[in-house]
C-alpha cells in the first residue's frame, strides 16, 4: 500500500520538529550585568539568560520586581556573586519559590578584608536609615532581608581581577552542566576559552601597569570597589565612599582625600557608571583636578557604550588607567 504524500510530510515536519522542542533553552537568571555577561559568553546558544541588573545598574541598592520573582521562579539556574553583595537574593529565592541549580561565582576565591575606616558603622548605618523609612512606606520586610548578611567585612568585588575571572567561569560552567550535563562538553569548552582569553588579559595588564613608576599609580574613584584590581597590578585606590555604594561619604571622609590628593599630588580621578558623580565633582572642584571619565566597576555599559562584556570592561578600565598615570 502506498503511503500519501500528505502522510510523509506530516511525518517528516514530525521528525523536524522534535529536536528544536527538545532543544529548548536553559533558563539562566544572573544578578548583575557581568554575571549575566560570563553566563551567557559559557552558556552560548544553549541559554537563555535574563540579568537583574541591567547595565549601569548598582547591585548594592537593587529592589526586586515582582516580575523578578516570576523570572526566577521559572529559571534552572541562578548566578549570583555570593560574598555579601546581594543582599536581597535570600528574600527573592524564597518569595519566588526557586528550586533551581544555585551558582555561588565567587566560591573558592579568597575574599580580601575590607580596610575602610569606618567599615562597619557606615554600612550597617545605611541599613538601619532604610529599614526605618520601609517599615513606616508599609514595606517592612524586605530591607530586613537585605540587612541580613550584608555585612560589608569582606570586599565582594572579586570579579575586578582577571584570575579570580577565572573562578567565577569555572563555577558558572559546573553549574549549567549540572542543570544540563546533555550540553556539559560546550560548556566547559567555552568557558576554557574565555578563562584563556582572562588569562591574556592579566599577562597583558600586569606588563603595562609595571612600566608605570609607582608613585603615578594612584587614582582617586567614587567607591571602593577596585581593592582586587589593585592587589592584581600594584595600584592604590582611594575613594570616599565604602565597598557598598548604601553607605555615603562623611565630610571628613572628603575632607581627608581632598588633602592625600594634594599632598601626594594624585593627578587622576574616575567617576563610575554606577555612581552619583556629585560628589566626585566636588572634590575635583577642590583639588583642580580633571575627571578622567567613568570606570566600570559593578556594571557593564549598554551595547552600545565602551564596555559592553566583562573582556572589554577590562581592556576600557585598563585604557583609561593607563592614560591618566601617564599623562595622557
Amino acid at each position: 500500500m502506498k503511503s500519501s504524500p500528505w502522510l510523509i510530510a506530516a511525518a517528516l515536519a514530525l521528525v523536524v520538529a522534535l529536536p528544536a522542542e527538545a532543544a529548548e533553552k536553559l533558563k539562566v537568571v544572573a544578578t548583575f550585568s557581568i554575571l549575566g555577561d560570563i553566563a551567557s559568553e559559557v552558556g552560548g546558544d544553549h541559554v537563555e539568560v535574563r540579568t537583574l541588573v541591567g547595565p549601569d545598574g548598582d547591585a548594592h541598592t537593587f529592589e526586586p520586581s515582582p516580575s523578578d520573582a516570576k523570572a526566577l521562579g521559572a529559571a534552572a539556574v541562578l548566578v549570583e556573586n555570593g560574598m555579601g553583595l546581594e543582599g536581597w537574593i535570600g528574600r527573592l529565592v524564597t518569595v519566588s519559590g526557586f528550586k533551581g541549580e544555585r551558582v555561588e561565582a565567587s566560591k573558592g576565591i579568597k575574599p580580601l578584608a575590607w580596610k575602610g575606616e569606618e567599615a562597619g558603622h557606615d554600612a550597617h548605618e545605611g541599613h538601619d536609615h532604610a529599614e526605618k523609612d520601609h517599615a513606616e512606606a508599609g514595606h517592612d520586610g524586605h530591607d530586613h532581608d537585605a540587612h541580613e548578611g550584608h555585612s560589608h567585612d569582606v570586599d565582594p568585588h572579586a570579579w575586578q581581577d582577571p584570575k579570580n575571572g577565572i573562578v567565577y567561569v569555572n563555577n558558572v560552567v559546573a553549574g549549567l552542566s549540572a542543570a544540563d550535563p546533555a550540553n556539559a562538553g560546550d560548556y566547559k569548552a567555552r568557558g576554557e576559552t574565555l578563562s584563556a582569553e582572562l588569562a591574556a588579559i592579566d599577562a597583558r595588564l600586569k606588563a603595562e601597569f609595571a612600566k608605570v613608576p609607582e608613585a603615578k599609580r594612584k587614582i582617586v574613584t567614587s567607591h571602593d570597589a577596585f581593592g582586587y584590581f589593585a592587589n592584581a597590578y600594584g595600584i592604590q585606590f582611594v575613594a570616599p565612599e565604602g565597598v557598598s555604594t548604601e553607605s555615603e561619604a562623611s565630610a571628613a571622609d572628603v575632607a581627608r582625600i581632598i588633602r592625600q590628593i594634594k599632598a601626594e599630588n594624585i593627578t587622576a580621578l574616575f567617576a563610575e557608571n554606577i555612581t552619583d558623580p556629585r560628589l566626585l565633582n566636588q572634590i575635583a572642584r577642590e583639588t583642580n583636578v580633571k575627571i578622567g571619565g567613568a570606570l566600570y566597576s559593578d556594571a557593564l555599559s549598554p551595547p552600545d557604550g565602551p564596555a559592553p562584556t566583562y573582556l572589554r570592561m577590562f581592556e576600557n578600565n585598563a585604557a583609561a588607567l593607563l592614560a591618566a598615570m601617564n599623562g595622557g
